[in-house]
């Protein structure tokens, strides 16, 4: 059974907003480098950043001199990624193909959750990279306009695809994005949806739109993610905004935060929250939150079937997370065997079969079929036109409005 490139709708939905980046992304002068790389940062990682001797380059250290690659005399390669986000086995507290990456290449893989969302992290390792250091990770999974940030300013290197033969693999509408044209520094790992989820048995008649969350019966037991163009970018489409389109701005934007803000003062809304959230789902501390597609699947699979995912009623965003070397890495060539492995189709799609989200290699469905038909048909990985219909792409922010909505968006949440 042959499905038409399912991938196609996805691509065109993943890149409508950075059509626009390249006419709106201004010269890396050091003012908008400047800009761009404060965002939440703060002080202390900007002071970090100007107080270098350079700026790091894509070959290594910030004076320009290579990283020494040591990946054939040390097989480790590092991986820093969000929590329920690779294929995991509870019996044997394992992740499946990691385990059968290592017996395939006698490559050790040192996996890390580490990434609550984009800004704290990159918080965390903005100053060693400014620096051109080694922060400990071969590879990290950031979001689209966090991997534009990262390469735009140096932080990545660039990858040697003749290590990376599967990389052909991925869905040739993302193979040359506008963040990074020909895909020299990042590949897609997955995709996904923001929406809105619930208990199913405190909240039995569900919810259907983002003002719902905002019932008083459910008072303090709401959250919402710390991810501005999630949480933001649904309120927008309650308002009528489309996020993806050029036609809002500061007006709209505040309108939006400003309804955060009156959630969160009033106690409604518990916590802002990262990947975090879904523990707090489990608990029973959250009864409905602003989350993500694939982990709302993930806990039903392994904490019963208590939870309801829903594109709203008005829409829910869509984004892509993205495998990137750091610039101070001394095994960028274990990390790209790593990457090369998981564009396999069969271990795309094994991988898909866990984690729930839109997977980017193709091929995968069709090994999808072997390992789950009623997945294969699942529109929570293989979305339909009409599915992709519903979600957006929060458009592309100048370096100026980045860091000003990013600074406000902290504000309110409490950072």
């Amino acid at each position: 059974m042959k499905r038409p490139a399912p991938s196609d709708p996805v691509v065109r939905a993943l890149v409508q907003a950075q059509l626009a980046q390249l006419a709106r992304r201004p010269g890396v002068s050091r003012r908008s480098v400047l800009q761009t790389g404060a965002g939440v940062a703060g002080v202390g990682a900007l002071l970090a950043a100007c107080g270098t001797g350079g700026t790091p380059t894509a070959e290594g250290t910030s004076d320009g001199g290579p990283v020494e690659d040591v990946s054939e005399s040390d097989p480790t390669v590092n991986w820093a990624n969000w929590t329920l986000y690779l294929d995991y086995d509870d019996e044997s507290q394992t992740y499946p193909t990691l385990e059968r990456f290592t017996e395939e290449t006698g490559i050790t893989v040192n996996y890390a959750e580490d990434i609550e969302d984009n800004d704290s992290y990159y918080g965390r390792i903005q100053g060693q990279l400014a620096n051109g250091q080694d922060i400990g990770q071969d590879i990290v999974t950031l979001t689209d306009w966090m991997a534009a940030r990262m390469i735009r300013l140096g932080y990545t290197q660039e990858l040697d695809k003749a290590n990376i033969p599967n990389w052909e693999n991925l869905l040739p509408g993302l193979r040359d994005v506008t963040f990074d044209p020909g895909r020299a520094h990042s590949l897609t790992w997955q995709s996904g949806f923001a929406g809105i989820a619930w208990n199913k048995q405190a909240v039995p008649d569900g919810l259907r739109s983002v003002s719902d969350l905002w019932n008083p019966d459910l008072a303090g037991r709401v959250e919402v993610l710390s991810e501005m163009r999630d949480t933001v970018g649904l309120i927008l489409l309650e308002q009528g905004v489309d996020p993806s389109s050029e036609d809002w701005g500061d007006d709209e934007f505040f309108a939006a935060l400003e309804v955060l803000e009156q959630q969160i003062g009033s106690g409604q809304i518990r916590q802002v929250r990262g990947n975090s959230y879904a523990e707090d789902l489990v608990s029973g501390d959250a009864l409905a939150v602003i989350g993500w597609s694939g982990d709302i699947t993930v806990l039903n699979f392994e904490n019963g079937d208590n939870w309801e995912f829903l594109l709203p009623e008005a829409g829910g965003t869509l984004w892509s997370d993205n495998l990137m070397v750091p610039v101070g890495s001394p095994r960028k060539a274990n990390a790209e065997k790593l990457m090369n492995y998981y564009y396999d189709p069969a271990v795309a799609a094994e991988v898909a079969a866990y984690v729930n989200y839109i997977c980017p290699v193709e091929g995968a469905y069709d090994e999808m079929l072997s390992i789950d038909p009623e997945l294969a048909e699942n529109q929570l990985i293989f979305p339909n036109e009409e599915t992709l219909s519903r979600a957006r792409v929060f458009r592309a922010l100048t370096p100026e409005e980045e860091t000003r909505y990013n600074t406000e968006f902290q504000s309110v949440i409490g950072n």
